[in-house]
């Protein structure tokens, strides 16, 4: 055999040798586009990721990796081997960062979190989810994405870009989707955008689980009767921002204020969970018209408006020191 095969045996040999578990906390690098094998080979043992940028550029050309490399903002720990960290960039395998979306919130509200999580500007998260490209391929005369961008935990690529966080947050949506429901929706006689809106506000009005598809028998039965819906999350909706309503919120001019309107509002209030749809799909089968929240959560439904007025002083009174 001769000196050369030996030599690119060892440099193989020397890029897979194990090498203990990661410690530490990891380094965050970036490589920019077009950025040469010896660049990124030097930014690396200036990181103390790999030992030597020597060995890393012999390991990724003997691989025949040395152009397959791809930009991006990577986070690696410190003395790993080659051909670990020679994989990650090859694959692409770039650095992300943990976004928190709880059920319920409001664009303005994730676009909120978004900024403070990640640091893009809420406003142009808020554009994004206008943008009509995005929004008619998934609510078709919708004037934003509210609704759809399904709340969850999500690992978005460094760097985070607002149009890249909106269609995750969409294709999240749409995989939550059963196709089941679809069907149902015939069977209610309810478009897939009355769905989402009746259970944003749900997911609005519910805190407890075992509430939730009594609480859609409620609007159910109201929307059936030709009653108004007269949701609270609609009047905090329509304020555009959470806290205590009094009477004068409940004459606000607006058309998501089922108070004043019949029917449905235009749109979403939030954005529901799974569970939520499916409770608007699948509502308990109940002769409940009424409901009103206790101080632990759970709600007590009533049949008339008497019986109504009974559970409401005593929810009040209960609260009263």
């Amino acid at each position: 055999m001769s000196a050369r095969p030996l030599f690119l045996a060892g440099a193989l040999a020397l890029g897979a040798c194990s090498a203990p578990p990661p410690s530490g906390e990891p380094v965050r690098i970036t490589i920019p586009r077009g950025a040469t094998l010896g660049a990124v080979a030097d930014t690396l043992h200036a990181y103390q990721i790999v030992e030597s940028p020597r060995w890393f550029r012999l390991y990724a050309t003997v691989r025949r990796r040395d152009r397959a490399i791809q930009a991006g903002v990577y986070d690696f720990y410190r003395h790993r081997p080659v051909s670990e960290v020679l994989a990650a960039l090859v694959s692409g395998r770039a650095a992300y960062q943990r976004l928190v979306i709880p059920e319920g919130l409001m664009l303005t509200e994730i676009a909120a979190e978004v900024e403070r999580q990640l640091g893009v500007p809420a406003e142009s998260l808020l554009a994004a989810t206008r943008d009509t490209a995005i929004v008619d391929q998934v609510a078709p005369g919708a004037a934003s994405l509210e609704g759809y961008l399904y709340p969850s935990t999500y690992f978005i690529p460094v760097p985070p870009d607002a149009r890249a966080i909106v269609a995750q947050m969409v294709r999240e949506f749409e995989t939550r989707w059963e196709a089941g429901w679809t069907a149902r929706l015939d069977t209610l006689g309810l478009t897939r955008h009355q769905v989402v809106t009746l259970a944003s506000i749900i997911e609005g009005e519910v805190r407890r689980d075992r509430d939730r598809a009594y609480v859609s028998s409620v609007y159910h039965n109201r929307l059936r009767a030709g009653w108004r819906l007269q949701a609270d999350p609609t009047v905090i909706y329509a304020l555009g921002r959470r806290r205590r309503l009094y009477e004068r919120d409940y004459l606000r001019s607006s058309p998501y204020n089922t108070y004043l309107n019949d029917g449905l509002p235009p749109g979403p209030i939030g954005q529901p969970s799974a569970a939520s749809i499916a409770a608007t799909l699948y509502p308990a089968s109940t002769d409940f018209f009424f409901l009103v929240a206790q101080a632990d959560g759970h709600h007590i439904f009533s049949r008339t408006l008497a019986e109504h007025r009974a559970a409401v002083d005593r929810v009040q009174g209960a609260r009263t020191p």
